[in-house]
């Protein structure tokens, strides 16, 4: 088997001189604080200036001012800063957003983007209201990897695209929040988002039948389904099926074949590790690995980068719109038992070489080291 190791190429910031954007991020929770803040540290073109949070600790922590989230309003028209990183529950996404965007605040919102199709319109629309910057945070966007298999996919190389199949899992400690906060706080929305978003971007079709199975396991101590199984149907005769579980050892692979060849990988939606697939075509499997990089402090760099330069982000509020309406497919399939249909639908841009960023990754801080934080996993 022969290894081809194909390193991330680095997007050279674009600071000419000029003061670091300066960051709110609403929401200190755990992927605040263990990836994003840690992230801005690799980048001389940023920098974190506040946070909007209920835990005035978090703010000493940091070394910045914390402020309570009923005075956001007052914080965005200060003008202490110039953009939000909102990484509040899922379910708060919208008014954290809209606010920041109406403000003419710039917006990198954390996936997945809103609760529902409607929630993300409103985002959309207050973003083109105001013409502010709206960013998802889609962080493999800006990953060589992702961006790789997206042309390996489009390049005829495996033949015509048949099949997609994924697992993404790991233990949920029952303590956390997501753990208590229904379907939005589930495995679904939280993990299944990768592989659905995978599977979008290697198709480069959007899903027209969605079915999904939830599975309850005695002893997980989750208030949420553990584990739910999808499977979508596309419009060219493509299937894919993919498991989000909160109750199953770290598993991170997908599976993607074509007629006249297929990708596997073991090491596929994580951050802060190295990503690899094998690709056969026939004359044996060739294996590509992409050195870890710090994928948060990647998006970041691309989004001050769109900012700075006037430019529609790739990942923006259509990207996140089209997984949201598959999820909300999912939830009311799970309801019914039933499989739901959607309207045909087309994304007007992909992923491309010139949105790869590739920083190095550093170890990320250790759950112990998190203020006010209940870890995710086990």
């Amino acid at each position: 088997m022969s290894h081809d190791t194909t390193p991330s190429p680095t997007t050279s910031p674009t600071t000419t001189g000029r003061p670091p954007v300066r960051f709110a991020v609403v929401g200190a929770g755990q992927i605040a604080q263990q990836a994003f803040i840690p992230g801005l540290a690799h980048l001389p073109e940023a920098e974190l200036a506040a946070l909007v949070t209920s835990d005035p600790a978090k703010g000493e922590r940091y070394g910045v001012p914390a402020h309570p989230y009923e005075a956001y309003g007052e914080l965005l028209a200060s003008g202490d800063v110039d953009a939000v990183y909102v990484a509040t529950p899922v379910t708060h996404h919208r008014r954290y957003a809209v606010e920041a965007l109406d403000a003419g605040v710039p917006v990198l919102l954390e996936k997945p983007m809103a609760p529902s199709v409607e929630d993300c319109q409103a985002i959309i629309d207050a973003a083109e209201r105001s013409g502010t910057t709206l960013m998802v945070g889609y962080r493999m966007h800006q990953d060589a990897f992702l961006v790789d298999l997206a042309d390996l996919a489009r390049s005829g190389s495996l033949g015509d695209l048949r099949t997609f199949t994924a697992t993404f899992g790991h233990t949920v400690n029952p303590d956390n929040h997501r753990s208590h906060t229904g379907f939005w706080g589930g495995p679904l929305p939280d993990l299944g988002i990768y592989p659905l978003n995978t599977v979008r971007t290697v198709f480069g079709e959007e899903p027209v039948t969605v079915q999904a199975h939830g599975v309850h396991h005695a002893g997980t101590g989750l208030g949420v389904t553990p584990t739910v199984a999808v499977t979508l149907g596309f419009p060219g005769g493509r299937s894919a099926q993919f498991t989000a579980s909160y109750a199953t050892a770290s598993v991170e692979t997908f599976t993607l074949t074509g007629s006249q060849g297929s990708v596997t990988s073991t090491a596929a939606f994580m951050w802060g590790a190295e990503l690899a697939y094998t690709v056969d075509t026939g004359d044996g499997p060739r294996r590509r690995t992409y050195p870890a990089v710090d994928q948060f402090a990647g998006e970041t760099r691309y989004f001050v980068r769109c900012v700075r330069e006037g430019l529609r982000p790739e990942p923006d509020g259509e990207e996140g719109l089209l997984d949201i309406r598959v999820c909300e497919a999912v939830a009311a399939s799970l309801e019914s038992g039933s499989v739901q249909t959607l309207a045909p639908a087309h994304r007007s841009r992909r992923v491309s070489r010139d949105q790869v960023v590739g920083i190095p990754a550093t170890p990320a801080p250790a759950p112990g080291d998190l203020v006010g934080i209940v870890p995710e996993e086990s």
